[in-house]
């Protein structure tokens, strides 16, 4: 490994020092991560995706940038190892509202289960608005403040568990028990990240958690959700508003970002709302 590649990581999540593998550090570390290390596309939009080997991750992480599931998770699996833990990867799948009934596991979630503490969670830094905190590993509902998430097994033809948020805009992950390895992940990788089809291609997105709700930036529209108050939307009009947001509110760090990018980027947003408030009238 990177000398002081861990040290940096745990200085991004605000750690001074390696904890000790319990269920309390385990609990600091996805809040910590859900906090500080944005949910986001920048390097995609870009059209230079990054790969998803975990080292390189955990470095990016490090630098002060983010990612998706396959490089949020698979840098926190290789941090909570190195600290420990005992962590196994899974394929999953992410569906939205209109696909909930499905029992598929289609892989293109990376998902964690951890164990400490003699107990075993279901524990992700990637979904943008998951759980705060891991989730104990057992069927039933779980509360997080003013959150309900459900868990239960997977009634499909091979064993797992499902995942339900339902005030989310993805309210269900279907998740595969059997272990899984980066490798398996790669060629969705490969389409999720540069597909013309893709989501992650067609509209930039950053999203945070913290302990009250969810910041979302898409495209150049900022909202913030908490469960039982209106949804606040603001429309960012100016680079300057735009970049502040990206690196204050999301903690993105822009140093590798040239003029250049940063310009194209912009118009890309730009040209993106255009379309989107096209379609809507």
């Amino acid at each position: 490994m990177t000398p002081g590649l861990f040290e940096g990581y745990l200085r991004r999540l605000g750690f001074a020092r390696p904890p000790r593998p319990t269920a309390e550090a385990l609990f600091a570390l996805q809040r910590a991560h859900v906090e500080r290390v944005p949910y986001e596309n920048l390097d995609i939009q870009l059209g230079r995706p990054p790969g998803i080997d975990p080292e390189l991750s955990a470095r990016r992480i490090a630098a002060g940038r983010g990612g998706y599931c396959f490089h949020l998770n698979g840098a926190f699996a290789l941090l909570l190892e190195h600290l420990g833990f005992d962590v196994t990867r899974h394929l999953a799948g992410v569906l939205v509202a209109a696909e909930r009934e499905r029992l598929d596991v289609n892989g293109d979630h990376l998902a964690l289960t951890v164990r400490a503490g003699g107990e075993e969670y279901f524990v992700d830094a990637g979904l943008g608005d998951g759980p705060y905190e891991p989730l104990p590993l057992r069927a039933g509902t779980h509360r997080q403040g003013e959150f309900t998430y459900g868990l239960g097994p997977l009634e499909g033809e091979l064993p797992g568990w499902r995942y339900v948020y339902d005030e989310g805009p993805c309210p269900v992950v279907n998740i595969l028990s059997a272990p899984a390895r980066t490798a398996d992940f790669e060629t969705t990788h490969r389409r999720l990240s540069t597909a013309p089809d893709s989501g992650f291609v067609r509209t930039l997105a950053l999203l945070r958690r913290d302990a009250h709700g969810t910041d979302a930036l898409r495209g150049r529209v900022l909202t913030r959700t908490e469960p039982g108050k209106p949804t606040t939307e603001r429309i960012l009009n100016t680079p300057g508003e735009f970049w502040a947001v990206v690196g204050g509110v999301f903690r993105r760090e822009l140093d590798d970002l040239s003029p250049a990018d940063r310009a194209g980027l912009w118009d890309r947003v730009c040209a993106a709302h255009a379309s989107w408030l096209a379609a809507r009238r």
